[in-house]
C-alpha cells in the first residue's frame, strides 16, 4: 500500500464480515453524532447490529417498528406510554436494501439527524455487498 492510498482512505477500521462492518459504521455514527445509541433492527424489532449499551440497543430495536409507523396509541394509555416518551428522544429511518427494509434507530445526541442520515448510506452499502 502506498502512502497516497493510506492517506486517501477515510475509513480507519474495515472488515469483510458484514456484522463487524455494520458495528464499525454504527460506532462511528454514534461518536460523530454524540448519540447514546444507534441500532439496525429488522421489521420485527430484532437487533441486527448496534452501538451503545446492549440494553438500550435492544429497547430501541424493539420499539423501532412502532416508532417508524408514526402515530401510535396504546389502548387505555395516554401520551405517558413508553412509545410516546421515546418519540421525542429517538429518530427512526427506514433503509431499503434491494427491496428489503431495515430500520436505523438512534437516540440522543446533538447531531442525531445528521448522524442517522450518514449512517444510513453506510448501512445500505454494507448490506448490499453482503447480500
Amino acid at each position: 500500500m502506498t502512502s497516497a492510498t493510506v492517506t486517501d482512505e477515510r475509513r480507519r477500521k474495515r472488515s469483510n464480515d458484514p456484522l463487524i462492518a455494520l458495528h464499525y459504521q454504527l460506532a462511528h455514527a454514534r461518536t460523530d453524532g454524540g448519540l447514546e445509541a444507534i441500532v439496525v433492527a429488522d421489521g420485527s424489532g430484532v437487533v441486527v447490529a448496534g452501538a451503545g449499551t446492549w440494553a438500550m440497543c435492544e429497547e430501541l430495536a424493539a420499539y423501532a417498528p412502532l416508532l417508524a409507523q408514526g402515530q401510535w396509541t396504546e389502548p387505555g394509555l395516554d401520551d405517558t406510554s413508553r412509545v410516546a416518551e421515546l418519540r421525542g428522544e429517538v429518530d427512526v429511518q427506514p433503509v431499503d436494501v434491494d427491496g428489503q427494509t431495515v430500520l436505523l434507530c438512534a437516540r440522543g445526541g446533538p447531531r442525531r439527524l445528521a448522524a442517522i442520515d450518514a449512517a444510513a448510506a453506510g448501512v445500505a452499502r454494507i448490506l448490499r455487498v453482503a447480500a
